[in-house]
Order: C-alpha cells, then structure tokens, then sequence
C-alpha cells in the first residue's frame, strides 16, 4: 500500500461514497435517451446529489472549511482554513449522452495572502465507472491507484497525442480556437477531444496523453488535474507560460520538452 495523508483517505472516501449512486444515474440516463422529456433535467439532478454527497462527507471530516462547488458556488468557511474545490460530474455532456467517460474531482486549496490564488496541496480525480483513481499530494508524487504516476518521457512533437478542448454554444473563442489548432495540428501525431479536463489532465499525469491546452475552464475543472501534472514531474502554465493557469482558466500542459515546443506554437498562433 501508498502511504498517503489522511486528507487522501478522506477524500477518496467521499469520492466512493458519491460513486454508487452516479453509476445508476449513469444507468437512468441510457435509457432515458429514447424519452420524449430527455435526460437533462434527470443529470442536473444527479450533478446535485452527487454534490450533496460530497459536501455532506467532507464538512463532516473538516467542519470549518469552506467549499468552492460547481452547482452550489462559494460555500465560506474559517479563512484560515483550506477550503475544498470541487466538481461532482466533470464531462456533464458525456454524462448526460451515456458516454462512460466522466469524473469526480477534488482538490484542496489553501489560503494565500489573505485569499485565494490556487495553491493546491491534494488533488483527487476519480472515475466512478472504472473506479480508477488519480490522485496526488504536494511534495510527495502522484498516483493512479497504487502506481506511481510520470508524465509521458516523448520529445519528438511528431509523435505526440495531444488532449484538447473545443469551444461550442456561448463557451470560448472558436476563431481564437481554431488558430491554436492549425498551428498545433499539423506538428502531432493526433489530437484528441473526449470532454472531460479533469480526466484529460489525469491521462496526462499518467502518460496517456502528452499534452493538453484548452481555455476558458473553470477552477473546479482544472485544480486538481494541475496539481496531478505537476507531481508526476509535467508542466502546467497558462498560455503566456506564467503561473495563472487556475486563476485565468487556461491550461498548457505537458513534459518539459513538449510543452516547451507547444508554448511557441500556442503563442505563434495568438500573436497572428
């Protein structure tokens, strides 16, 4: 066994707690796809049960923090206190089309300069359909189950297999989108959207993917899959290459050599 910290065990147990019940909502939703109604309302349900379980399991084990949630927002807590940043369907459109591709994700941040600037200490991300769970503490490496997580070893661009995200209805910038992708495309082995940014920073953490950009994401999608990247010796930075990915939204991630050479295409195709 890994020896980890408490605060792990806690939030893998609140991770597992929630997962029961996702997998038979995630059973509804199939069959609810050949319904008039639709299964829209039926998976915004589950988002917020699935969120109360959370909620209901960590404020149990640390009952003065606070929360950062996706449905329920900014829940104060002692601010001095971490507080808990959370996602309970990371891929809601998977989920709500019966794509088995999805996650819970939560990440702890603590409080900096008498606010809050994403300094992430644990990260868990946790796909309830597989049961795999990434997770990760500062300091101390990052894991998937009981593996030892690294990023992937590829310095060859050519050979890469980079993860993104595609604006669509009123989210992103599709021209601004659509410059990145021309000038990344044609210098990789192939891209890849599967909907999920908690799950593709995971992949990459553990080597699956080589890279990830993606935008306008919120902090509950991303703070703990950066946190996964960074312990399993990968690169995350905004698009300029600062230290503002949580705070911005924006995310470029990979080893030191890809993400170096991704950095200049990125930037290549915003300064056009």
């Amino acid at each position: 066994m890994v020896a980890h910290s408490g605060l792990i065990t806690v939030m893998q147990r609140a991770a597992r707690k929630a997962a029961p019940r996702l997998r038979r909502d995630f059973g509804e939703v199939e069959l609810l796809q050949v319904s008039r109604k639709g299964p829209a309302d039926f998976v915004s349900m589950a988002d917020k049960r699935a969120e109360q379980t959370l909620l209901e399991e960590l404020r149990h084990a640390r009952p003065d923090w606070g929360f950062l949630m996706e449905e329920a927002g900014v829940i104060e807590g002692d601010p001095a206190k971490p507080r808990w940043v959370i996602d309970p369907i990371d891929g809601t459109s998977n989920f709500l089309h019966g794509i088995p591709h999805f996650a819970i994700s939560i990440a702890v941040e603590e409080p900096r300069g008498g606010g809050w600037r994403g300094d992430i200490t644990q990260a868990l991300v946790y796909q309830p359909l597989t049961d795999e769970s990434f997770w990760a503490e500062r300091g101390r490496g990052a894991w998937h189950n009981e593996r030892r997580l690294r990023v992937s070893s590829r310095r060859d661009l050519a050979d890469t297999l980079i993860a993104t995200g595609v604006p669509y209805k009123a989210h992103g910038d599709l021209p601004r989108f659509t410059r990145i992708l021309e000038a990344v495309s044609p210098e990789v082995a192939g891209i890849r959207r599967f909907g999920s940014a908690a799950l593709d920073l995971a992949w990459v953490a553990a080597g699956r993917f080589d890279g990830f950009w993606e935008e306008d994401l919120q902090p509950w999608d991303i703070a703990a899959g950066i946190l996964l990247v960074r312990e399993a010796g990968g690169f995350v930075t905004d698009f300029r290459g600062g230290d503002r990915a949580l705070e911005l939204g924006q995310v470029l991630a990979a080893n030191d050599q890809i993400h170096s050479r991704l950095h200049k295409l990125v930037g290549g195709a915003l300064r056009n």
